[in-house]
């Protein structure tokens, strides 16, 4: 049976190193990226079908029904999302520091775009094919980990969307039994969200984007090993579960 993948955030550098995963293990595959501008994916090795999109609700429809038509029912699913800094917005090391349109953009990047994702896929989704949907998750989402504090907004976006994943995987395991959910923390990785915070990470522990590609890729073979369908797994790169 061939496989067929969708990567959501197609343009980052860990979903580019996760495509060549992709073709060295799985050369048949199917591949449909999503992303806000056409990606060159001339080094992949593979074909590669792109969808442009903004991730509005009507954008992301508009997907669905083209995968509709286009009979493709997706056997995985990644959504690489995220985002912790922008021009002068850095996260908050106090109360005073919160700020309303930080707080949002954060909120609409790391939480509701990667449910949208969700919306859009689950009319593809089935009791009869097997499909596991991941979102990058953090540790920092963790309620039970937090023993530093600050980074308010990061922390709340990554925690509101670990419970919506929660939520889908209690609905889908109605709707599409074989469908597993997993939530994902990649470690710090050597990508522009965590430049500004490189300085202070442990020797041996800022990660390639191409060993957080592999790590996952590895992982996602055994879902069943991860995680029940209706609970969804949150892991980190290593595939230990975190405390919620």
């Amino acid at each position: 049976m061939t496989n067929a993948y969708i990567i959501f955030g197609a343009s980052s550098e860990i979903a580019n190193a996760y495509l060549k995963e992709i073709a060295k293990h799985d050369p048949q595959a199917m591949v449909f990226c999503v992303s806000r501008s056409s990606i060159d994916t001339s080094a992949v090795g593979i074909v590669v079908e792109q969808f442009v999109c903004d991730y509005s609700k009507a954008r992301l429809s508009e997907l669905t029904n083209l995968l509709k038509e286009r009979a493709i029912y997706p056997t995985q699913v990644v959504i690489f999302n995220g985002q912790l800094h922008y021009a002068q917005s850095m996260p908050e090391k106090k109360l005073d520091d919160i700020d309303e349109h930080y707080f949002n953009i954060l909120l609409n990047t790391n939480t509701l775009t990667p449910i949208l994702c969700l919306q859009a896929i689950a009319p593809l989704l089935s009791h009869k094919t097997p499909c596991t949907i991941t979102a990058l998750s953090a540790r920092v989402g963790s309620i039970t980990d937090n023993n530093l504090g600050g980074w308010y907004s990061y922390r709340a976006s990554k925690a509101a969307l670990n419970m919506l994943f929660k939520t889908a995987a209690i609905e889908l395991q109605r709707r599409a039994k074989q469908t597993r959910l997993i939530l994902f923390h990649p470690g710090t990785t050597d990508t522009n969200l965590s430049k500004p915070f490189q300085k202070n990470v442990p020797a041996g522990k800022l990660f390639t984007p191409e060993f957080v590609a592999s790590q996952l890729y590895t992982l996602l073979q055994q879902p069943e090993q991860l995680t029940e369908v209706g609970q969804p797994a949150y892991i980190d790169w290593q595939g230990e579960h975190i405390h919620w």
